[in-house]
């Protein structure tokens, strides 16, 4: 049975600039620059992942949308006049570039609803700082062939959904309703008010294979560096991890999150036996 695509608004591609300090590629083509254009799409709310303003004094209109950027909690970094100008696709951007997404986010209901519609319990993907966009591809990839509802990342100190996720993802973004929120411990907060289980991903915790994942269930997986926070983590309702044989005690974030994303799909397959 040929799977329901999940409608998003893509974004034309185009030149690439790179941003050495997110170390990510930035898809110019989805860009608005200039001072009018920044400050109509914060004023209507469209999704951005944060502002590139040229370095120098900030004033006038432009101190309104870094005022602006912050209220909303929109990352807001400065660069210099050279950088600005290797990113710059117009070459009039007047100081200040809004980095957006290629691709549209939905909101968690638009998740709980997708598994209304599929008659399910629940299956979400939580994202703890995932900066790496190649992590974020492969994830999203994987929650889409294991058949989870849906993913939810951070606006802040994580990667967006940018081309190269798009492309990591081997078209799964298309499919995956992918949700980005203001306040993570808020939003485990009111899935389990939906009594969705929130089970965290670290090495600390109960061998994942005994643990029950097969009910409405949310996994929560941090960077591989960090892990997933302490605040997040104790918002937990239990702690999963994967055994470690070897010397590496530490997997690449995207194998952690599949091997337990595939532990809960055998879990609530058997169930249905």
């Amino acid at each position: 049975m040929e799977r329901k695509k999940f409608t998003k608004k893509t974004y034309s591609r185009g030149k690439h600039g790179f941003d050495e300090k997110d170390n990510e590629f930035i898809e110019e083509s989805s860009n608005l620059e200039g001072r009018n254009p920044v400050l109509e799409a914060l004023n209507h709310d469209r999704p951005i992942d944060k502002i590139l303003v040229k370095k120098g004094e900030i004033e006038g209109t432009l101190k309104v949308i870094v005022a602006k950027a912050r209220e909303k909690g929109i990352p807001v970094q400065e660069i210099d006049k050279h950088k600005m100008e290797q990113i710059s696709v117009s070459h009039n951007n007047q100081g200040v570039i809004a980095v957006c997404p290629a691709y549209e986010y939905c909101d968690v209901s638009d998740i709980l609803q997708n598994a209304r519609d599929k008659g399910e319990q629940p299956l979400i993907v939580i994202l703890d700082e995932i900066t790496d966009p190649h992590n974020l591809g492969a994830i999203i990839r994987t929650a889409e062939c294991c058949g989870a509802h849906g993913v939810i990342i951070p606006k802040r100190r994580s990667v967006g959904l940018t081309a190269i996720v798009g492309k990591t993802s081997a078209g799964a973004v298309e499919y995956m309703p992918v949700a980005r929120v203001t306040n993570l411990a808020q939003t485990i907060d009111e899935l389990k008010k939906q009594n969705i289980w929130v089970a965290c991903a670290d090495m600390d915790g109960q061998d994942y294979y005994k643990a029950p994942l097969d009910g409405a269930l949310a996994i929560v997986t941090g960077s591989e560096g960090k892990g997933v926070s302490r605040l997040i983590k104790d918002k937990c309702d239990f702690i999963v991890g994967i055994p470690m044989l070897g010397r590496i005690q530490s997997l690449n974030a995207s194998v952690s999150a599949s091997i337990i994303l595939y532990e809960a799909l055998r879990q609530r397959r058997g169930n249905k036996k």
